[in-house]
């Protein structure tokens, strides 16, 4: 668990309900691409625009579309009480592992994660991973935080953001934080761009926003990186940089993946919830040449 490539697809939706096809077919996909585990309610799954409810059924398609592929189901929300719910549900729907973010409105302290994440590691059963987002939830963990609660019971794994691209710098980074915390605590790295780089700098796993649309070229690049492969690793990285482009110009990934969703025919239009909307005019003109030239259909 929590290593090597776990994907995460969008969950297509509009403001009527969850697009339930949609979504299993692409579980079904990235489960049929023998993917290491499928990360559903991240944040490429839109987990924040969601009812308690809502988060359930999806929990529940997603292991049922997995064909036995782990399902890491991400529970953050608001209130603690909300995500101790989320967090049953999920492990009653069969769930693999959960994925947790300290979301908040208010802004947080170092005492207030903590105890979220004390509170809900002693409630589980099921391995958790730590969601490490500031650009989502605003938060920023520090390394003494990390492995604070890495000591907490069934805490495996800490989804970090990108590490630098320079790559003795990306194994600085993971050395340090890798000195404060159990040994079999995972590292994993998120941020597409800086996957190549983080895999070779000593992270076990890609929590991936591609791999949830092109699970195959994902499982290529990680495979190499495993392999210490480090020249086919970059190449694959480096052949992705306008699809890399289109998530720095454009605000991150979930816009371009979503949109790219909608133009290959994986979602219908609308997939996103409202007031959120796929790119549109010139930039959706780009992201279709991107497609085009890098024959991503």
């Amino acid at each position: 668990m929590f290593t090597g490539l776990s994907a995460f697809p969008l969950t297509p939706m509009n403001e009527q309900g969850i697009k339930e096809q949609e979504f299993t077919q692409l579980v079904a996909r990235l489960a049929q691409a023998q993917v290491d585990s499928i990360g559903v309610l991240g944040s490429t799954g839109s987990y924040a625009y969601l009812s308690v409810e809502e988060r359930a059924r999806v929990a529940k398609l997603s292991v049922e579309s997995a064909a036995g592929v782990p399902v890491v189901v991400g529970i953050g929300a608001l209130r603690t009480r909300d995500v101790l719910a989320n967090a049953e549900h999920a492990q009653q729907a069969g769930a693999g592992g959960l994925l947790l973010a300290p979301v908040s409105y208010q802004k947080l302290t170092d005492d207030d994660v903590f105890n979220l994440f004390s509170t809900v590691s002693r409630a589980i059963s099921v391995p958790l991973c730590v969601y490490d987002n500031p650009g989502t939830t605003h938060f920023t963990f520090s390394d003494e935080l990390h492995g604070r609660i890495a000591e907490l019971p069934q805490v495996r794994s800490i989804k970090i953001p990108p590490v630098p691209y320079n790559l003795e710098d990306a194994k600085a980074r993971v050395a340090r934080l890798r000195a404060l915390i159990p040994n079999d605590v995972t590292i994993g790295i998120s941020g597409d761009p800086a996957a190549a780089t983080g895999l070779l700098a000593g992270c076990e796993a890609w929590y991936s926003v591609m791999g949830g649309l092109y699970p195959e070229l994902a499982l290529a690049l990680t495979r190499a990186a495993q392999a210490g492969d480090a020249e086919q690793a970059q190449t694959r990285s480096d052949a992705l940089a306008p699809l890399w482009a289109l998530y720095h110009d454009y605000g991150g990934s979930l816009r371009v993946a979503a949109t790219i969703a909608e133009l290959t025919g994986r979602a219908s239009a609308p997939c996103l919830p409202q007031p959120l909307n796929t790119l549109q005019g010139e930039a959706r003109q780009r992201v279709a040449a991107v497609i085009e030239a890098l024959d991503l259909h």
